[in-house]
């Protein structure tokens, strides 16, 4: 996985593009199957498995365990994205410095 490269969910709409990298392989996964590249076809009528269906919100930044990679949502999906089967969680926003 490296930076810039453009990911698709197997099972749902989900699109996301490798942001930050350590460019270790990663079994990353969005609704349970693994996810392929942006021009690959998809299998039709795949359906996220019902405990990867949480979704993805598109523009919000998703990052694996360790802060190994990072993760954009360009599109947003029924299928969660996962690390194997560690669900990946949302990056939290930095707070603003206070103007006084």
């Amino acid at each position: 996985m490296s930076i810039g490269s453009r990911l698709r969910s197997a099972v749902c709409d989900a699109e996301v593009v490798v942001v930050r990298s350590s460019g270790e392989e990663v079994d990353l996964r969005c609704g349970g199957r693994p996810m392929i590249a942006i021009d690959a076809t998809a299998e039709p009528g795949a359906a996220p498995d019902p405990g990867f269906a949480d979704g993805v919100l598109l523009g919000k930044r998703y990052v694996g365990a360790g802060g190994r990679f990072e993760l954009l949502c360009t599109k947003a999906g029924a299928g969660s994205l996962a690390e194997a089967e560690e669900p990946l969680g949302i990056k939290d926003a930095k707070p603003l410095p206070s103007s006084d």
